[in-house]
């Protein structure tokens, strides 16, 4: 049956029905970000490669220099012999020098005084490194001066290579981002690619430093937040991970850094102890935080400049270490000037964890020395790092963890006497739950230290023991600059529900306006009537005789009747009606928002406590508001 010629106003309202105006108008205001451009994708993926080389490159010098003043200061001079990982002779034997302990003892505040002198340059480059990189993704829209990839290698360069108690791949977070940065800057890209690049160049220079081109792209996009991932950034740090790596060992070769058992069999009644490991991994975490913590806040109280600092912590830490590394060699016999593990990196003190050494010895003993071990490390770690000095907290982090592991599977070794038991398993759990832990990556650090052993054996131990750290440290971190999570991070502009959410029905409402509204018995003609008269309205009140709504018609069931004339005389609006569809004042618009998609409705009646309507909430207001909204964090921005 044809619409009614003298219903006009009824059936040529509007063109498109109100629920196809509804979707649309807000479908195309939830849509948070534009198609997938492929052009872009293959532009980002190929300037990921070119920093992934220019990283590895880097990193390849970066690595020879620390071991160039290695040998010069410590091996040459001051006849230090570090204990090293299996992974980490690179060049081969060299000559000692005489043991100088005095020497030793004052080369870490040498080595951190001319390191605190060159970060004058840039002082984003002090400390670790992570914090800065994170920071800058946040906050800065990933721009790092293009001075930090030389100040940073060589003020890290001159603290480890003078003793200095942290690692080389902190340092490389943020030299690998400022090149990824420097790349982006060179290319002129936007601020969205720039960060991804930075992400990739975080991924290439832990990539090639430690040779595990999985776990550091992974850790890469973990690092960022507390509880969340940089998922965009995954692809162009793969990529970037991967040439890094290929870079580096075709100058250094193929090799894990840790010597391991050829196997660790997974044995089920073992999983408490991993569990129970874990906890005590997290407790002494806190105790590692707690101790670094206390070294920065002393630090910053010093009558000393900023860049004197290092210098301060390095002195510190010679005479703290010096005196207890001679202890402990005489006291279980390691040969004069060998180090333990005390200075640099610490994973050649994890190495012993892990396989044992000739020179450990036996029994609670080992225990014994394992725990000093972790204790001196933590200490030194945080004088080396609490006061600025340019070094990571990566590597102490997983010498530690690594030592505490191995003292818990001696003791589990000793208490139950099971011959399945290998320290050397809850040594590398160790390892990845205490760095997963404070540092809130479970997943890059646990492929990591798969990869760092060269076996996937003990990965349901470490997904338990990363799990249950995760948890336990869930209030702490080493990295004070994460975020929860990416809606917390100014790198990422709030999402339309995110907007919607912070806005109340009440600030938009249309309130005061004359609508059109039917009693129950309001019959069909007359519903047909008012309807036509209005210019505006998509739903129409139905009320009882207190004068609340008992239901709504919608402008889509209007039409319908208009074109069945027979039942007009028949029909009532109580008959034509449809459940109450309303919101409150209080209710936030992303909640009205998911109504008016729900219903295909382009307004809704709002209403108070008593039922009674106080107003209409249209579409054309909601995304009004959205709009002045996003316009104001832009001005603030």
């Amino acid at each position: 049956m044809d619409p009614s010629p003298e219903k006009p106003g009824v059936s040529a309202t509007r063109t498109p029905l109100p629920s196809q105006r509804a979707q649309g108008l807000l479908s195309a205001l939830l849509v948070d970000a534009s198609p997938i451009d492929l052009r872009l994708v293959g532009r980002t993926l190929l300037h990921a490669a070119l920093v992934g080389v220019g990283a590895g490159v880097v990193a390849v010098v970066f690595f020879a220099a620390i071991e160039v003043l290695d040998r010069f200061f410590l091996s040459g001079l001051a006849g230090y012999r570090a204990l090293r990982a299996a992974g980490e002779s690179f060049f081969g034997e060299h000559g000692m020098g005489s043991f100088r302990p005095w020497l030793l003892m004052i080369l870490p505040a040498l080595g951190g005084l001319a390191s605190g002198l060159l970060t004058r340059l840039a002082p984003e480059c002090r400390g670790g490194g992570g914090d800065a990189m994170i920071e800058a993704f946040h906050h800065h829209g990933g721009l790092i001066r293009r001075r930090v990839v030389w100040v940073k290698a060589l003020a890290s360069a001159l603290t480890l290579g003078t003793g200095g108690a942290g690692g080389r791949e902190g340092p490389t977070m943020q030299i690998g981002a400022a090149f990824g940065s420097f790349v982006a800057g060179t290319l002129k890209v936007s601020a969205r690619e720039r960060r991804l690049l930075m992400i990739a160049g975080v991924a290439a220079g832990m990539s090639a430093i430690f040779r595990t081109p999985l776990g550091a792209a992974l850790l890469a996009t973990e690092v960022l937040y507390r509880d969340d991932v940089e998922s965009d950034a995954l692809v162009p740090a793969l990529l970037a991970s991967v040439l890094s790596y290929s870079v580096f060992i075709s100058v250094f070769g193929e090799a894990t850094l840790f010597a391991h058992a050829p196997r660790y069999p997974f044995v089920p009644a073992h999983l408490p102890l991993y569990a129970l490991l874990a906890i005590f991994v997290a407790l002494c975490a806190i105790v590692f935080l707690k101790v670094m913590a206390f070294v920065k806040r002393t630090s910053a109280r010093l009558p000393v400049p900023d860049w004197a600092r290092p210098g301060v912590g390095g002195l510190a830490l010679g005479l703290v270490a010096v005196p207890l590394l001679l202890l402990l060699a005489g006291r279980h016999v390691v040969p004069d000037g060998q180090g333990i593990g005390v200075l640099g990196g610490g994973y050649g003190a994890a190495q012993v964890a892990i396989t044992g050494a000739s020179w450990l010895p036996e029994g609670w003993q080992a225990v014994e020395l394992l725990v000093a071990l972790a204790a001196i490390k933590i200490l030194a770690a945080s004088l080396t790092i609490g006061t600025g000095g340019s070094a990571g907290d990566f590597a102490p982090s997983l010498a530690i963890g690594g030592l505490v592991g191995g003292a818990f599977g001696r003791i589990a070794a000793l208490s139950i006497g099971d011959p399945r038991i290998d320290p050397g398993a809850f040594a590398l759990v160790g390892m990845g739950t205490f760095y997963g832990g404070v540092a809130h990556v479970p997943l890059g650090s646990l492929v990591m230290v798969c990869e760092l052993a060269g076996s996937y054996d003990l990965l349901v131990p470490l997904m338990l023991a990363e799990g249950i750290a995760f948890v336990a440290l869930r209030d702490r971190s080493l990295y004070s600059a994460q975020v929860p999570t990416q809606r917390d991070s100014p790198a990422h502009p709030p999402g339309v529900l995110d907007v919607l959410g912070s806005l109340k029905v009440a600030d938009v409402m249309i309130a005061g306006r004359p609508y059109v509204q039917f009693a129950l018995a309001t019959p069909v003609p007359e519903v047909l009537r008012l309807a036509s008269d209005t210019g505006w309205q998509d739903v129409f009140p139905v009320l009882d005789g207190e004068g609340k709504m008992a239901g709504v018609i919608t402008s889509d069931v209007v039409r319908l009747l208009a074109t069945e004339r027979d039942l007009e005389p028949l029909t009532l609006a109580a008959d034509a009606m449809q459940p109450p569809v309303t919101v409150r004042p209080d209710d936030d618009l992303r909640k009205a928002t998911e109504v008016l998609l729900a219903q295909g409705v382009r307004e809704v009646p709002v209403v108070d406590e008593a039922g009674r309507i106080v107003g209409f909430l249209d579409e054309s207001e909601v995304g009004r508001a959205y709009l002045d909204a996003t316009a104001r964090e832009e001005r603030a921005a």
